[in-house]
């Protein structure tokens, strides 16, 4: 048998025991004031529990307690699980052409939308969340737990949008960094796509780091109005309306890195297509153990021993004498 909380024992064992010295052989103030015999005539009924029975009670009733503190336990072999699942990053474009309205009712709330389908289709995948523009910063922490991350994203609104130029670089180290010890290290971007100049250097930072790429592009190829805060058409330098279409660089840029990409549609075929995509390719690579300890808890025998003795040693305080007594008393002393 061993104890979880050893420390609390001896920590509390010496007070302990300086406290049962001192009530064991200190006398009782008023046997310093009064003579045993008028002190007899005095004090409380004897038909209760001798004081020192009495004191031995409650000190067994302490020391069991203390015992239940420190938590006896006895160890057994440690449980084997198996699991089943990924470390994915996800992440969400939040740059000013998120705004256009070319896919329903724009592209950041259909990004936002199959973001949420993929996490229904990785239930025992550990998901971390980022949002990206011109700086990447974390949006939520890898979890399991997906109606959490749901409500993370859902928080994403138009206030979040950077009209920034976006740094794929950037974003490149930010998954780097938090993908450092996982195995494999898989990275999915929920985007409208970038420019071959824009994700040169992104390139270069997912081979480097192999970091396999997924991505889901929303958009069209037709395009729409890049829109500012207020939802009016941003206007280039020569005075024309500023047009953005969606770009399948990045998309060419995951095939090329050991991923995939998809094209945002009405449906969820899309996302249950790369969710599949991902599970397929990394099948061998799902399973994993976790050991468990296990151990079986005795600390409530002595804690429920200790209250016993407590409730006894309580029950037997002395009883006042009735009025009987009291009257035998004086006719004693007449």
């Amino acid at each position: 048998m061993e104890f979880v909380n050893p420390y609390l024992f001896w920590i509390l064992l010496v007070p302990f025991v300086l406290f049962a010295f001192l009530i064991s052989t200190n006398k009782e103030r008023l046997s310093r004031i009064f003579d045993e015999k008028v002190l007899a005539r005095l004090s409380a009924s004897s038909e209760s529990m001798p004081l020192k029975l009495r004191n031995v009670l409650m000190f067994a009733a302490i020391f069991l307690m203390i015992v239940a503190l420190a938590r006896p336990v006895k160890e057994l072999e440690d449980k084997v699980v198996h699991v089943q699942g990924l470390t994915l990053l996800t992440a969400l474009d939040i740059s000013g052409s998120m705004r256009s309205t070319d896919v329903y009712p724009n592209r950041l709330t259909l990004a936002k939308k199959k973001m949420n389908l993929f996490f229904d289709e990785m239930p025992s995948d550990e998901i971390g969340v980022v949002a990206f523009a011109y700086s990447p910063f974390v949006l939520a922490p890898f979890s399991s737990d997906k109606e959490t991350l749901k409500m993370m994203v859902d928080g994403v609104d138009d206030s979040y949008i950077n009209m920034g130029s976006t740094d794929y670089v950037a974003l490149g180290e930010l998954a780097n960094k938090l993908l450092e010890k996982k195995d494999p290290k898989i990275m999915v971007l929920f985007t409208d796509g970038g420019d071959e100049e824009a994700v040169a250097g992104f390139a270069d930072v997912l081979k480097a780091n192999k970091i396999d790429l997924y991505v889901v592009l929303v958009g069209t190829d037709k395009g729409a109005p890049v829109l500012d805060e207020k939802g009016k058409p941003l206007m280039k330098k020569d005075g024309t309306i500023a047009i953005t279409q969606r770009n399948d660089a990045l998309g060419l840029l995951a095939k090329e890195n050991n991923g995939a990409y998809v094209v945002a549609g009405t449906g969820k075929e899309d996302i249950e297509d790369l969710a599949a995509v991902i599970k397929g390719k990394y099948k061998k690579q799902q399973k994993g153990e976790i050991r468990v300890k296990q151990r079986v808890e005795y600390f409530y025998y002595p804690l429920g021993l200790g209250l016993f003795l407590l409730l006894i040693g309580l029950s037997s305080l002395p009883r006042s004498r009735n009025k009987e007594q009291i009257a035998d008393g004086k006719g004693g002393t007449k």
